[in-house]
């Protein structure tokens, strides 16, 4: 194969395009894990409903934007009602808390094949979004453009809620420290709906608008998930700037790897993981515990 200016200009641009996706989805995951220490591994399927669900409003309403608000509110309300009915009762229990996420995993994966089939499906974006443009020299994908700007919106976004909101100290000083937050008369539970119910809406407007990019199919959410997991233990548990900084190292590296050794890609991932985990296990912006 020949690497030319062309390919590393594509193979990058299309890595940070799934760098982009994978940031909506690790980025409410990984604060749902730094302040509930939730691993919710129904995570991934949270995305693969946002897509199906988007595909359904999409053919009702016929109006992309319409589809990704109501697959991002869907997918909100039913992570906030699997948090306060259930999860919510396994408060500090990770174990049980990994189990019951598995079990509505699989029960949501097998009540998506009889809704939807299990035959591939994608969203179709606006018109306005399917021409492609000249970078380079290289005619990029003008909707994969658009999902690398709209997560440098929702990630400053996050950060100005972060960082410059009374909620946002709250969630901070939950991550550091929940019993002090509680000591303070917060009402912490309440943060821990508002923060699970982010990081679905997020998981589920991924799922929306990187239909067109990935599609829609059965084991989707396991490989999302996955991905998901890769970027929280590069970038660190709880942070915004790892989540970012890991979902673009994971997007480019992944995109490069497949399109340059696509027998050695998951090798060419997972391999220097591992050795990441054993020298870094908190990630490049986590701090050991």
């Amino acid at each position: 194969m020949t690497w030319t200016r062309e390919f590393w200009t594509f193979q990058l641009l299309n890595g940070a395009a799934l760098g982009a996706l994978l940031f909506l989805v690790a980025s409410g995951f990984t604060l749902i894990m730094g302040l509930m220490r939730v691993i919710n591994l129904a995570h991934g399927t949270f995305f693969l409903f946002g897509s199906y669900i988007a595909i359904e409003a999409g053919f009702r309403f016929h109006n992309f934007w319409a589809s990704v608000v109501i697959a991002g509110l869907t997918v909100a309300v039913g992570g906030m009602i699997l948090h306060r009915v259930f999860l919510y009762r396994l408060h500090n229990q990770e174990l049980p808390q990994v189990l019951m996420t598995i079990g509505f995993s699989l029960i949501l994966a097998d009540l998506a094949i009889v809704i939807w089939s299990g035959s591939p499906q994608l969203v179709t974006p606006p018109d306005y979004l399917l021409d492609s443009v000249d970078i380079g020299g290289v005619f990029f994908p003008l909707y994969r453009l658009f999902l690398i700007g709209l997560a440098a919106v929702i990630g400053i976004l996050l950060w100005l809620f972060e960082s410059r909101t009374r909620l946002g100290a709250i969630v901070r000083a939950g991550v550091d420290d929940e019993e002090m937050v509680r000591g303070l008369g917060i009402n912490i539970n309440f943060v821990f709906l508002a923060m699970f119910g982010v990081g679905s809406l997020l998981a589920g407007v991924a799922g929306a608008v990187g239909g067109p990019f990935l599609g829609a199919y059965p084991g989707l959410d396991h490989e999302v998930l996955l991905y998901a997991l890769v970027v929280v233990i590069v970038g660190g548990v709880g942070t915004l700037r790892g989540a970012a900084v890991g979902a673009l190292l994971v997007g480019v590296v992944w995109n490069v790897a497949n399109a340059s050794w696509p027998d050695f890609a998951y090798f060419t991932l997972f391999g220097p993981l591992a050795l990441f985990i054993a020298f870094r296990p908190q990630g490049l912006f986590g701090r050991r515990a």
